[in-house]
């Protein structure tokens, strides 16, 4: 007895576990379940008018097999059956009855009972559908918000695959939870149906499906750690083969210029092979009960109907529709067993991809992007920078030390150096991107935390070297983030960023679609259109992080005009590795190691012979041609 009777506590302690579990996943879950309570009764009400009807399909096979085994004129004293001692009212009349209506009496209510359970299952099932469907749009919601809401700091740490993996797979780990619960709460219902009328029959015959449950019990004790061991490496194999060919995507211009094409699609096949492996494994050990499953009943049925002789011998009528409805409801009971290992093995599959929704959707060890504040209006005075240091992650140097900068509105301050000397953390840190681990980041004396950062970041351009583009047309990529923005505005701004003229050439124009990541556009292309885009939004604070490098001569000195027009009423952060282009600068500041070593405009830091005198002639060589000189 002890086996089944821990089968049955893990069954109930398994459809138990969401209402019990604190982990994000099980509170969406009940949340949802609080505010759609009216189909969830629903549901509840028909799996337990499903028990009732099966117990009463039950009663009626009793019926209509004591009716056939009785001799021709004997009289019927269905009343006293302990199997149906608490219908004495419905079966008075039957005796009064001819034998042949009778049984057509019993087939018409056991189709009229399945019937009636039938039309149970579907409301059930319906109710549960929307429940269901409910529980994943707010899941697939939820999850974009909570993606959307980490900081960039947070956001960074993940792979991209990795991201688009569980949140694929998030919304089936739900429903499959719901449906696997939902099933294990029929399942209990009909068990105690069939227990139910075991003992009615024979509390020793009950024995019988006793012993097939322990041996289901001891079966699935054995495979039920495996087969979780088994799910939790295939979802992390998963989600590693999703980055990789999420990667493989990304990267097909990387791939095909330095021809890893072959290389990149072996190493997918190589994990498309550990998977199909540890899926043969999974299933190898999950189709084990099935076969168990199949075999008990038969062996079960042939020694109960030689027990039966012993238990029902004395009787002179009652063995036949004893046995026979004792051996449908064994055979019915021990299909609960099949669905009993079944659930339990599909709790164990479906715990992995459930435990890494857990921890995507777990917000303590997360930082999310700062909300509330100030609404941010304009810059009047000035953007400063006092005592910053930026450090990305405690084991790395700081990127910025004890950096002191001050952007004057309307100026143009240009940041050079060397790759990794702090320019785009400087950036990054006036876009919000990350926050000073030391120092403030003053707005007109203001500190930037206290000004709400998605105003803040409405009222910046930016513009840097790896351009993104979102796969609609022209006229929607440059307008975003300003959906107010018509058509003449949006012309202007492509003419000012000397985009208009390729755009003409279009067969669609400004309704072009430009493909995933604009990969139809030429990089120049892509450049001049993120620049239209910045231009259009009329920022306070414009950057451009080697905004021009992928333009030839031509077409920089055309943007250029573009950017020194807009420089006259804007605040202006330039990134630039082509000094060519900040000449005109109002200040320039020579990064390295994180530090500014120097500053000044063009000329002064010419005359101090220094590390920018240094890239000046490094450039002037480099390039072969005689740079304009100013004073």
């Amino acid at each position: 007895m002890a086996n089944p009777i821990r089968l049955f506590r893990r069954l109930v302690r398994q459809g138990l576990a969401p209402l019990r579990d604190p982990r994000p996943a099980s509170r969406l879950i009940r949340q949802t379940a609080r505010k759609e309570w009216k189909v969830l009764s629903l549901s509840m009400l028909s799996n337990l008018f499903q028990a009732a009807a099966e117990g009463a399909t039950l009663g009626v096979v009793f019926l209509a097999v004591d009716l056939l085994s009785k001799p021709a004129g004997q009289q019927l004293n269905w009343a006293s059956k302990g199997f149906l001692g608490s219908l004495p009212q419905l079966t008075a009349g039957f005796n009064a009855m001819p034998r042949n209506e009778l049984f057509l009496l019993l087939l018409g209510l056991a189709v009229l009972i399945k019937l009636l359970q039938s039309a149970a299952m579907y409301l059930g099932s319906l109710a549960l559908g929307y429940y269901g469907a409910r529980t994943s749009s707010r899941l697939m919601a939820m999850l974009h918000s909570h993606i959307l809401g980490f900081s960039f700091a947070c956001a960074s740490r993940y792979r991209v695959g990795d991201l688009l993996f569980v949140a694929g797979a998030g919304p089936g780990a739900i429903m499959n939870e719901i449906g696997i619960v939902s099933g294990i709460s029929i399942t209990l219902l009909m068990m105690l149906t069939y227990i139910i009328v075991l003992m009615s029959l024979s509390p020793w015959l009950l024995v019988a499906a006793l012993v097939m449950a322990g041996i289901l019990s001891l079966v699935q004790k054995q495979l039920l750690p495996l087969i979780r061991e088994r799910s939790f490496i295939g979802t992390q194999l998963g989600k590693d083969l999703s980055s990789r060919i999420t990667e493989n995507i990304q990267g097909l211009r990387l791939l095909h210029t330095s021809g890893q094409l072959d290389q990149a699609d072996q190493a997918v096949y190589a994990r498309t092979g550990a998977l199909e492996a540890n899926t043969r494994a999974a299933t190898r050990l999950g189709s084990v009960t099935g076969p168990v499953n199949n075999f008990l009943p038969i062996t079960m049925i042939a020694g109960i109907a030689a027990l039966s002789l012993v238990l029902f011998g004395s009787r002179n009528s009652g063995v036949l529709p004893s046995l026979v409805t004792f051996v449908v409801a064994l055979n019915r009971l021990n299909n609960t067993f099949g669905t009993i290992a079944s659930s339990l093995g599909s709790l164990n599959a479906n715990a992995a991809p459930l435990d890494e929704l857990n921890k995507l959707l777990e917000p303590s060890d997360k930082q999310f992007r700062r909300r509330g504040g100030v609404p941010f209006q304009s810059i009047q005075q000035s953007i400063t920078l006092r005592g910053v240091t930026l450090q990305y992650a405690p084991e790395l140097q700081p990127a910025l030390r004890n950096i002191d900068l001050v952007l004057q509105q309307g100026s143009t301050v240009a940041l050079v150096g060397s790759s990794g000397a702090g320019k785009s953390s400087i950036a990054d840190l006036l876009v919000g991107l990350f926050d000073p681990t030391q120092g403030k980041i003053l707005i007109d004396g203001t500190p930037l935390t206290d000004f709400d950062l998605i105003s803040w970041q409405q009222h910046l351009g930016v513009v840097s070297q790896d351009t993104f583009l979102f796969n609609a047309s022209i006229a929607d990529n440059i307008s975003q983030g300003s959906p107010n923005a018509t058509k003449a505005q949006i012309l202007e701004a492509a003419e000012k960023a000397q985009a208009a003229g390729f755009i003409s050439d279009l067969p669609d124009g400004f309704d072009t679609l430009i493909g995933e990541r604009g990969y139809r556009l030429s990089g120049g292309q892509r450049q001049r259109l993120s620049l239209a885009r910045a231009i259009l939004r009329d920022p306070e604070l414009l950057i451009l992080d080697e905004a021009t490098s992928a333009l030839d001569t031509q077409s920089e000195r055309l943007v250029q005009q573009a950017i020194d027009q807009f420089e006259r009423r804007h605040t202006v952060l330039v990134i630039a590795h082509r000094l060519s282009t900040i000449v005109k600068a109002d200040l320039i500041c020579v990064l390295d190691k994180g530090q500014i070593v120097e500053q000044g405009n063009h000329q002064q830091l010419l005359e101090r012979q220094g590390i920018y005198a240094g890239l000046w002639r490094q450039q002037v060589n480099t390039e072969n041609k005689t740079m304009p000189q100013y004073s």
